[in-house]
C-alpha cells in the first residue's frame, strides 16, 4: 500500500523489517514487494534481477503470482517509456482475468497499446477497465479510467476529469501520471503554457512519490517544451540503505534504540552503528533532528484500504 500511495520511505522500511523477520526465522525474504519498489522507482537492472528470482520461484500453477509479475513488469516499462515491453507484459498480465490484478494491469495495457499504435487493443482494454471501475464507483477508479479514456479518445475533458478525480486521492503516483498524460497531450497540441503547468505538477508529484521513471518522462517532456528542469535535492531514502531507512523512520517516530533493535531483530549495538552512519549521511547530529526531518515522513494523506 505504501508503494501505491507514493510513500517510498515507508515501503523501504517495511521491506527491511520483513527481511529482518525472514532472517530471524531462517527463511528467504519475500521478493514481490521489493520487485514492486524497484519497478515503481524505474530501476531496470535491479528489477530484472528480481524478476528472474521471482520467476524461478513461481509454481507452474501460480497464475496469480505470474499475473503479479507481468503487471509489475508493465509498470516498470511504461515508466521507462519502453512501450513494446510494457505492451507484452500487460497483455500477459490481463489474459487470465484475475479479479484484482487484471484490473490493476488494465491501465498499463491501455497506455502501452496507445503508445504502440494498437488502437483496437487499447479500446478493448478500456472497455474492460470501465466495466470494473463503474461497478466500484470510486473517485480513484473514475480518475484512472478517465486518463485511460483520454489516451484512447484524445478528448481534453477526459484528462481534466482524471486530474480532478485523483487530486485528493491516496495514490500519489497515479495522480502524477494523470498530470503527465494530460501534459503530454497538451504539448502535442502546441499549447506550451498549459502543458508546462501540468508537466511541472507531474514532475513534482512523481519525484515526491519516488516514481523515478515516470518523473524522468515528465522531465523529458518539460525539456521538449523548452523548460529547464531543476535537479531536485536527493531525498533521505536515496542516501540510506534499506535497513538504515527502517532505523531512521523508527527513531524519527520516537522509538528508543532498544525498541528498534527488538523490532528489526538486530542488536542495540547495530542500531547505534546505523544511527551514526545515518547522522553522517543526512547531516544531522541528534535524534531530535531526525524527528523533524521532512523526508522521513510520508505524504500527508491516508494509505488506501
Amino acid at each position: 500500500m505504501a508503494i501505491l500511495a507514493g510513500d517510498l520511505g515507508l515501503a523501504l522500511a517495511a521491506a527491511a523489517e520483513e527481511e529482518a523477520i525472514a532472517d530471524a526465522a531462517g527463511e528467504p525474504p519475500l521478493v514481490y514487494h521489493r520487485l514492486q519498489i524497484a519497478a515503481m522507482r524505474g530501476r531496470r537492472e535491479e528489477a530484472l534481477d528480481l524478476f528472474q528470482t521471482a520467476t524461478a520461484a513461481t509454481a507452474p500453477d501460480g497464475t496469480g503470482q505470474a499475473t503479479n509479475l507481468r503487471w509489475t513488469a508493465a509498470l516498470l516499462h511504461n515508466g521507462l517509456a519502453d512501450y513494446p515491453a510494457a505492451l507484452t507484459a500487460a497483455r500477459e498480465a490481463t489474459e487470465h482475468g484475475d479479479l484484482f490484478l487484471t484490473g490493476a494491469a488494465l491501465p498499463e495495457l491501455v497506455e502501452a497499446a496507445v503508445k504502440c499504435h494498437e488502437p483496437a487493443l487499447a479500446a478493448q482494454a478500456l472497455e474492460s477497465l470501465t466495466d470494473r471501475t463503474q461497478a466500484a464507483g470510486t473517485a480513484l477508479g473514475r480518475g484512472i479510467t478517465a486518463y485511460a479514456r483520454g489516451l484512447v479518445t484524445g478528448a481534453e475533458d477526459d484528462y481534466r476529469e482524471a486530474v480532478e478525480c485523483l487530486a485528493e486521492g491516496p495514490l500519489l503516483p497515479y495522480q502524477g501520471r494523470a498530470h503527465l498524460l494530460y501534459g503530454e497531450w497538451l504539448r502535442r497540441k502546441g499549447r506550451r503554457k498549459d502543458c508546462l503547468e501540468q508537466l511541472r505538477a507531474a514532475h513534482e508529484l512523481l519525484s515526491t512519490a519516488g516514481a523515478e521513471g515516470f518523473a524522468r518522462r515528465a522531465a523529458d517532456e518539460l525539456r521538449a517544451a523548452g523548460q529547464r528542469v531543476q535537479h531536485r535535492s536527493t531525498q533521505a531514502y536515496e542516501k540510506l540503505t534499506m535497513q538504515q531507512v527502517a532505523v531512521a523512520r523508527l527513531v524519527a517516530s520516537g522509538a528508543t534504540s532498544n525498541e528498534v533493535a527488538t523490532q528489526l531483530f538486530i542488536s542495540k549495538r547495530t542500531v547505534d552503528a546505523h544511527l551514526r552512519m545515518i547522522f553522517r549521511k543526512l547531516g544531522v547530529t541528534s535524534r531530535r533532528q531526525l524527528k523533524g526531518h521532512p523526508d522521513l515522513h510520508g505524504p500527508d494523506r491516508d494509505l488506501p484500504v
